[in-house]
């Protein structure tokens, strides 16, 4: 990015000189340009003094980055820290929000047992990304396509158990999820006739409960109606 003073001077040396000395810079770094002669004048009458213009090159001021340049570079120091060679792609969506998907060899260690490492990875990023952001960019990370595989997965296993409920007339307990996976199941099975859905228990162990309309189980100082 080119900037430029302008300096009087009793001559136009005297005025490129007093540039060279206010900027710090030598004629090899700069640009002149004389806008106004030196004039003596008769008997200092009518003297004016030079002007002249000095152009000068400055870098030019970094970029701020984005929600996606900030994303990338946390997960790009992240994953390297883990000692795993990622390819990352990122796609922005329609809402603002991000949608990475990670590739390459190591992938098992991205994922960990059955996610808990990239929901980890995860929750860093949308921390690291959003802290003193005035505006929040919500990012969603998958590898190999693990969550979708894992959601598809998760809807047989509400279905199936659905089954079971309507068939036995009893409550049926899945094992521990996290809340993503929680509302997996009861999304599934919110239009899914002849059974509701509930969570119960306390992190990490809250899971949901299928039961038939009429057999929903009871517990005591709990909303069994909560899809989380």
């Amino acid at each position: 990015m080119q900037q430029s003073i302008e300096v009087t001077g009793k001559t136009e040396e005297e005025a490129i000189n007093a540039a060279l000395r206010e900027l710090n810079l030598t004629r090899d770094e700069v640009s002149i340009e004389i806008i106004e002669r030196a004039k003596s004048g008769f008997l200092r009458i009518g003297a004016s003094p030079a002007v002249v213009r000095v152009s000068y090159e400055v870098p030019d001021p970094p970029k701020e980055k984005t929600a996606a340049d900030r994303t990338e570079e946390f997960l790009d120091g992240l994953l390297t820290r883990m000692g795993i060679k990622a390819e990352i792609k990122l796609t922005e969506k329609d809402d603002g929000s991000l949608y990475i998907e990670l590739s390459g060899d190591g992938m098992g260690a991205v994922i960990g047992r059955r996610g808990e490492t990239l929901d980890a990875i995860q929750h860093l990023t949308n921390y690291a990304v959003n802290r003193g952001m005035e505006e929040r960019t919500h990012i969603s990370i998958d590898a190999e396509n693990y969550r979708s595989k894992r959601e598809e997965s998760l809807v047989k296993l509400a279905e199936k158990m659905a089954e079971k409920a309507l068939k036995y007339h009893r409550s049926m307990a899945l094992e521990p999820m996290n809340s993503y996976e929680r509302h997996v199941i009861h999304t599934a099975l919110q239009n899914y006739e002849g059974v509701t859905t509930c969570s119960t228990g306390v992190e990490p162990n809250r899971r949901v409960v299928i039961s038939c309309e009429k057999t929903r189980p009871q517990q005591d100082g709990a909303n069994l109606t909560e899809q989380r």
